[in-house]
């Protein structure tokens, strides 16, 4: 099911929409539609840009944002609920920290994914994401030889740990200092173990959750890897009778 990071920001902002009326979240505050929209039928509108405030608190969902995105709000007025999971919190400090400290940081995640962003936006735009130790050859030659590497919460200790080895071997000869921050999620590592463990008891596994939810597709990946046939679903309405017929024992999971 949902992560900490995530029921945490559900209960902030429904008890937000409670006591303070309609309000507005930026962005969705997690990949599932059914919950949007039962946030939507509790006051809750989700917007993309904080000109769309017209007036109501706005919620910062727990993927966070970058220092520029809440400086504007600041300049704005706008009365912000900041649900950002404390640890993806972490990862901005750290961001912040190493950037000033003169490291390039690098951060292993996907680009586009919203907790990989904010956490760039906290590097002055001197930081960059990697989303797979394969693109470490096209790394850009002039950045600075002291590096950092952080990690999107929701990524693999496995992957992080490839990636890691994988820079140091590649460009042992650019770097002078490396540091390295475990800004995984701890629960969603016990979470991937739990769906191997699962996947290797049974002939068949139903992963539930959005089609956008980093930590969902990372589930189903499990499975895969696993080499059972796995089936990656929003709700009970997609899994079709001939996945489940015959079947002698079926994983179910949700992220």
């Amino acid at each position: 099911g949902f992560c900490f990071g995530v029921r945490r920001a559900l209960e902030m902002m429904e008890e937000a929409a409670c006591k303070q009326g309609p309000m507005a979240s930026l962005g969705s505050i997690v990949h599932n539609r059914q919950v949007v929209e039962q946030l939507r039928r509790q006051g809750v509108e989700m917007i993309t840009d904080p000109a769309e405030a017209e007036g109501r608190p706005v919620a910062i969902t727990a993927h966070g944002v970058g220092r520029e995105v809440m400086e504007e709000m600041r300049r704005r007025g706008i009365r912000v609920v900041d649900t950002t999971c404390p640890i993806v919190s972490r990862s901005q400090q750290w961001a912040k920290r190493l950037t000033e400290e003169g490291f390039a940081v690098i951060v292993f995640g996907d680009p586009n994914h919203r907790e990989v962003r904010g956490v760039l936006g906290w590097t002055g735009g001197k930081g960059l994401a990697i989303p797979d130790e394969a693109c470490l050859d096209s790394l850009p030659r002039d950045l600075p030889s002291r590096m950092a590497v952080l990690s999107q919460t929701t990524e693999t200790g496995p992957r992080f740990a490839s990636f890691v080895k994988r820079l140091l071997e590649s460009h042992i000869d650019r770097v002078s200092e490396l540091r390295v921050i475990n800004t995984l999620c701890n629960a969603t590592s016990s979470q991937q173990t739990a769906a191997q463990e699962l996947a290797r008891r049974v002939d068949l596994m139903i992963v539930i959750g959005g089609r956008d939810s980093a930590n969902t597709r990372h589930l189903a990946d499990v499975g895969r890897q696993e080499e059972v046939e796995t089936y990656h679903v929003e709700s009970a309405t997609e899994i079709e009778p001939e996945w489940v017929n015959g079947r002698r024992s079926i994983g179910v999971t949700a992220g």
